[in-house]
C-alpha cells in the first residue's frame, strides 16, 4: 500500500526477491557449514545452545530472523535485532586449550557469521540458475550491512562488493580449523536427530540437501573437513536441478509454511510486492554504474546514513 512501511529492504532490493527463493533452504545449511570452521565462532554455538536436541527449532528461529529482516516493518526488523543483541552480549564460551573465556559477540566472530551466510546466499542462489547480475550480486552484498548493523557491525567495516567479500575469506582463511567441534556441527548435520516417524524424512530429503550444502562449499572447506566432493561442474549441476525442481513448486504453496513472512508483507504492501526473478531482469536493464540503481540508495538502509543500533 502507498504509506505502508517497506521495511528495511523494500520491493525494489535484490534482498527482497532473492530471499523469497526456496533454495535459500539449500544456502542456509551451507552457512553452518562454513562458519563451523571458525574455532571460536563455533565453540559459541557448542557451548551455548543445544542445537543436537532441537534442530527444527533453531532452524526455524533462524529462517524467522532472516525473514523477519527481509519482510517486515522497520519497527519488526529493529526489534528482533535488538533482541540478538541482548542475547549475544550475554553469552561467553571457553576456550578449553587457553583458558580464555570471551564474548560471543565480539566484532570478528560477528563478521564471520555475516560473511559465511551472505556468501552461502550468494554462491548456492547463482550457481543453482538465480538470475543476478554481477551488479545486483554486488548490491546484495551492501544491502545487507542492513543485517550486519542489526546484529552488532559498524556497516563501516563489513564488505560492500563481492570483491571485497572475497578479499575478507582471503584474509581469515589461516584462522579457519575443522577441529573437534565442527566435526560436530558435520555429524549433526549429516545426520540429525528426529522422532522417529520422521527418519524416513530425514534419509529421503534431508540428507540430500545437506549433502548439496556441503558440496557447494569451497575447496579448502572440502580440504579441512576432510571429506571430497565431486567436482564444481558436477555441484553446479546439481544445484540447477534442485532449484528448477523446487521453484515448480508454485510459490503461494511454499510461502504457506509458518512464520509465512511473505504473504503478510504481500497483505501489508500490496500484490505488486511479491518476489519473483523476473523482477531482478527488469532492473538489470536500469542499472546505473555497478551496484547503484537509479534513485536507490547503496547503503541498505532506509536512510542515506547509517544508524547506530540502541
Amino acid at each position: 500500500m502507498k504509506d505502508a512501511d517497506p521495511g528495511l529492504f523494500g520491493p525494489e532490493s535484490v534482498t527482497w526477491q532473492m530471499h523469497g527463493d526456496p533454495m535459500m533452504w539449500v544456502a542456509g545449511v551451507r552457512a553452518l557449514y562454513l562458519q563451523a570452521l571458525h574455532p571460536r565462532a563455533v565453540r559459541g554455538v557448542i557451548q551455548n545452545s543445544d542445537f543436537r536436541n532441537d534442530a527444527w527449532g533453531r532452524l526455524m528461529r533462524t529462517a524467522s530472523f532472516v525473514g523477519t529482516l527481509t519482510y517486515g516493518t522497520t519497527e519488526a526488523a529493529e526489534k528482533a535485532g535488538a533482541r540478538v543483541r541482548r542475547i549475544h552480549r550475554m553469552l561467553k564460551a571457553k576456550d578449553p586449550a587457553t583458558g580464555e573465556v570471551y564474548g560471543v559477540d565480539e566484532p570478528a566472530l560477528l563478521l564471520w557469521v555475516h560473511c559465511a551466510e551472505v556468501d552461502s546466499y550468494l554462491q548456492v542462489q547463482r550457481r543453482s540458475g538465480f538470475p543476478l547480475t554481477d551488479a545486483q550480486a554486488d548490491r546484495y552484498v551492501a544491502e545487507n550491512r542492513a543485517s550486519a548493523r542489526l546484529v552488532g557491525l559498524d556497516p563501516a567495516d563489513v564488505p560492500a562488493t563481492t570483491a571485497q567479500l572475497a578479499a575478507y575469506f582471503e584474509r581469515v582463511r589461516p584462522e579457519l580449523a575443522a577441529g573437534a567441534e565442527a566435526s560436530e556441527v558435520d555429524d549433526f548435520l549429516r545426520s540429525p536427530p528426529v522422532p522417529a516417524l520422521l527418519v524416513p524424512a530425514r534419509a529421503l530429503l534431508w540428507r540430500r540437501v545437506a549433502a548439496l550444502a556441503y558440496q557447494s562449499l569451497p575447496p579448502y572447506a572440502h580440504e579441512l573437513y576432510g571429506r571430497p566432493a565431486p567436482s564444481p561442474h558436477t555441484v553446479d549441476r546439481r544445484l540447477r536441478v534442485t532449484g528448477t525442481a523446487l521453484r515448480r513448486v508454485p510459490a503461494r504453496l511454499r510461502w504457506q509454511l509458518p512464520p509465512q513472512h511473505i504473504l503478510k508483507a504481500m497483505a501489508r504492501l500490496g500484490p505488486d510486492s511479491r518476489p519473483a526473478p523476473y523482477k531482478l531482469r527488469r532492473q538489470a536493464a536500469i542499472l546505473d554504474g555497478p551496484g547503484r540503481l537509479r534513485g536507490r540508495r547503496s547503503d541498505g538502509g532506509d536512510s542515506t546514513r547509517w544508524r547506530r543500533p540502541g
